[in-house]
């Protein structure tokens, strides 16, 4: 199959899309326990961005599952191949000059490192949404803590699976600062790299 896969050499590359735009595009990760807040601070850091005329794109589990990796389950198999689906996904993106905002579970270090060396670890920022098990239970927001408490949810990550802690993640937030806060500390770590330093 590869043998018959050449590349094609186009006329605009990342570098010419990042100078229509006007800034640099690279990939937010946002990590964490199911109802830590990920996708409620990628929205918000993406409402900011646009008003900044960034351009974004946000990848979450209601957008990927349902479409493109809406044959996989939760399995630990699973969750890899989901993972090195959105790392791929992310590479497109960041080609495209946009900046990526994801928010997943991706529990294991493993998969994490592969979408950090998919993207190129210039383009690869990792927060960390540092909210405690106890904190999400209370929150459980889709009702899932609830169901794998009651064995009607397996591999459910923090309760019958594992969340393989980031070690050096670039930000990290938690419950305790409020979403304003969030994601300005997230703005803040960013904002340099946003800046376009082309030679013209």
């Amino acid at each position: 199959m590869e043998k018959n896969i050449t590349n094609h050499e186009y006329k605009i590359n990342s570098i010419e899309r990042q100078k229509l735009n006007g800034h640099n595009s690279f990939l937010v990760f946002f990590t964490g326990l199911s109802g830590s807040g990920k996708s409620t601070l990628a929205n918000a850091l993406e409402e900011k961005l646009n008003k900044k005329k960034v351009h974004t794109y946000v990848l979450d589990g209601d957008n990927v599952r349902r479409g493109i990796n809406k044959n996989l389950g939760f399995s630990p198999e699973d969750r890899s191949e989901n993972n090195r689906r959105i790392g791929e996904i992310s590479k497109l993106f960041i080609d495209a000059g946009l900046v990526v905002l994801a928010a997943f579970v991706a529990p294991y270090k493993k998969d994490r490192n592969f979408i950090r060396e998919t993207v190129n670890s210039d383009n690869f920022v990792e927060v960390f949404v540092n909210t405690s098990l106890d904190e999400c239970e209370k929150r459980d927001v889709k009702g899932l803590y609830k169901k794998a408490r009651a064995g009607e949810i397996k591999n459910m990550t923090g309760i019958s699976a594992p969340y393989e802690t980031p070690e050096n993640a670039d930000i990290e937030v938690s419950h305790l600062n409020t979403i304003e806060e969030s994601v300005d500390i997230i703005f803040q770590a960013i904002k340099d790299k946003l800046e376009l330093k082309i030679n013209e």
